[in-house]
């Protein structure tokens, strides 16, 4: 059970990470909602990357 929330918890990790190095080297500046401020991108990230380990677990079984 724990190691199941691990990967969870690696997921948001590297997905806040990823969302955070996108927005520093290709976000927008202005005119962009989500890409032009750091922490929601970087939350926005941490989301995705949580989501994509959750389908990828259930789609595993």
């Amino acid at each position: 059970m724990q190691k199941k929330y691990g990967i969870k918890l690696a997921g948001l990790v590297v997905g806040a990470v990823l969302g955070f190095v996108y927005q520093h080297y290709w976000g927008c500046t202005t005119g962009c909602a989500i890409r032009s401020s750091a922490p929601l991108m970087t939350l926005f990230g941490a989301i995705m990357g949580y989501l994509v380990v959750d389908i990828v677990e259930d789609w595993r079984g």
